[in-house]
């Protein structure tokens, strides 16, 4: 008889404690962060002496240069597209607003999404090269990096580091 109202009592406590958990769950989900995606990289003008190799020794940033981030979808189809500039150090950072997966395995930004080089403002190193990618779409890598905010955590994804080529060199 002792028994059973052990049991008993502690399969109430255990209930009671499930019950508060589900409820303190569905609170802080209304109150969850939001989880954005970042993409960061480098552009440079690779130096002559290396030209025809993908060496970037003695590389100069590529200030005002343009990226673009493309993902596509499990099916194939683009479901991101936007265009970052590089600051005056050819760094650049843009914030995947409005990405969205459908699918957590096949539309992760790391199987989803690639970058590619567009544009650079320097005439005298304006050739796109296929450096790590940048014209057919370097991908993204995850080097277990985040930022933290008050309510805001972002997944910071890395490419490159890629390339222009100099227009004239003897």
């Amino acid at each position: 008889m002792a028994r059973q109202q052990l049991i008993t009592a502690i399969s109430l406590l255990l209930l009671s404690s499930a019950f508060a958990f589900v409820k303190g769950f569905e609170e802080s989900s209304s109150e969850e962060n939001k989880v954005g995606v970042v993409v960061e990289g480098m552009v440079y003008c690779q130096s002559c002496k290396y030209y025809g190799t993908w060496s970037l020794t003695g590389a100069k940033p590529v200030p005002s240069a343009k990226v673009s981030v493309t993902c596509k979808d499990h099916k194939n189809r683009v479901s991101f597209y936007k265009a970052f500039p590089t600051n005056e150090n050819g760094y650049f950072y843009g914030q995947l607003d409005g990405f969205k997966m459908n699918n957590c395995i096949l539309d992760h930004p790391l199987q989803a999404c690639v970058v590619r080089l567009l544009s650079s403002p320097d005439s005298n190193c304006s050739s796109i090269s296929n450096i790590n990618d940048g014209i057919n779409g370097a991908p993204l890598r995850y080097e277990n990096k985040r930022l933290f905010g008050k309510k805001y955590e972002a997944v910071v994804y890395s490419t490159g580091p890629l390339a222009f080529l100099p227009s004239r060199c003897y």
